[in-house]
């Protein structure tokens, strides 16, 4: 009853109808104070059977993965043997659903390293480093950032990534709608096409976009700031096993050719790597979820500022972890499987506090998002203690 009536309360509070300046939306913004409920609270609300992890069910996903990859790569050994122009045609769809079922196999590697892939974390670190290993990434070095980010997510300097810049970081900033000319779209369209291309190297190499640790930070040096002593080992096995994946690949790119290589898991890889930094980017990086520093900051409202967001057909291919992920930062230990289960049931409990983007369905939605968040999120000032994107 008495968290009914704080419920209630809220819904009266001003956070509900303060919308989101100069940002064409109709959507409040995350409320900034705390909860009027708790994670166990929250966790009461979910059938307690989502929480369960079956190895068996696990393995299912992946090897449907795998099949998915090994037709699809089959059927693009075709495809040289078109006529040219159907070829070139189809070339573009074999790379396009040959990187969404790739990123598929990314997110199962991301259960492993949460530890939801089963019960057994040797079992899930064994298929984790494999798969990501498979991806160009270091397994063990990524799952132990991905878990400081999800331990202080969207705190203004603790994050381990899409860190926004303050104003005094940034300099002057001239709002985009202040440009003349073609300057300002061209401008976008780069910053947008340099994120996605370029962003998940960067922040592999040199923690782009994260914690500033004060010294050289990367995932392949196992002294990094980003690990303790105890976790090098860990390291040192993710960038040997990386090293032998790479070797296979420069056999492989040597004997059948470069050009073959390239075509069929080159450019899905890139694939890949756009799907992982638009989501995780758009995920933290909105007008309407705040960052907060320390006063303000606590593990409850970190948790709260991401947001679910329509993927249209690649919610299955990604296995929803797009369209489910505020129920994946507050309980990143359960499987993807029941996240869907579990979303609807904390939605009445969460109401103001949980965030869906569905402007617009589908990829178009999310090609709304994109722009909008390279339009209004700049900056946020340097002394607020709960810190909102401005675009001036």
């Amino acid at each position: 009853v008495e968290l009914g009536l704080r419920l209630k309360k809220h819904e009266t509070m001003s956070t509900k109808t303060v919308e989101v300046a100069r940002v064409p939306t109709k959507y409040p913004r995350l409320p900034a104070d705390t909860p009027p409920f708790t994670l166990a609270q929250i966790k009461q609300a979910i059938p307690p059977h989502c929480f369960e992890r079956s190895l068996a069910t696990s393995l299912r996903y992946t090897a449907q993965d795998l099949v998915a990859v090994a037709v699809l790569y089959y059927l693009s050994s075709f495809l040289d043997q078109l006529p040219f122009v159907a070829s070139l045609a189809l070339w573009p769809v074999y790379w396009f659903f040959q990187g969404a079922v790739m990123t598929g196999l990314w997110v199962i590697a991301h259960e492993c390293g949460h530890r939801a892939f089963c019960d057994d974390e040797n079992v899930g670190d064994v298929v984790g480093l494999l798969l990501h290993s498979a991806l160009l990434v270091p397994y063990h070095s990524w799952r132990i950032s991905h878990r400081k980010h999800h331990q202080r997510t969207n705190h203004l300097l603790e994050d381990e990534v899409f860190i926004p810049e303050t104003r005094s970081q940034h300099g002057h900033v001239t709002a985009w709608e202040d440009i003349p000319g073609p300057l300002s779209v061209a401008t976008r369209v780069f910053y947008c096409f340099r994120m996605l291309i370029f962003g998940w190297p960067a922040y592999l190499m040199t923690h782009a976009t994260g914690r500033n640790y004060g010294s050289r930070t990367n995932h392949f040096e196992p002294a990094s700031p980003l690990f303790s002593v105890k976790e090098r080992a860990q390291i040192i096995i993710s960038d040997v096993v990386l090293v032998g994946w790479m070797a296979v690949l420069a056999y492989a790119g040597t004997t059948i050719g470069w050009a073959w290589l390239i075509k069929s898991y080159g450019i899905p890889y890139l694939i890949v790597n756009l799907w992982l930094v638009l989501i995780t980017h758009l995920q933290h990086t909105d007008v309407r979820i705040p960052h907060y520093r320390d006063q303000e900051w606590n593990w409850l409202k970190g948790a709260l500022c991401t947001m679910d967001r329509d993927y249209g057909m690649l919610n299955h291919f990604h296995h929803h972890i797009a369209d489910t992920h505020v129920a994946h930062h507050l309980f990143s230990y359960m499987p993807h499987y029941h996240a869907e289960e579990a979303t609807e049931a904390i939605k009445p409990l969460l109401g103001e506090y949980y965030l869906q983007d569905n402007v617009s369905p589908g990829l178009k939605g999310v090609a709304e998002a994109l722009w909008n968040s390279m339009t209004y999120c700049r900056i946020v000032e340097d002394n607020e203690q709960v810190c909102w994107f401005k675009d001036r």
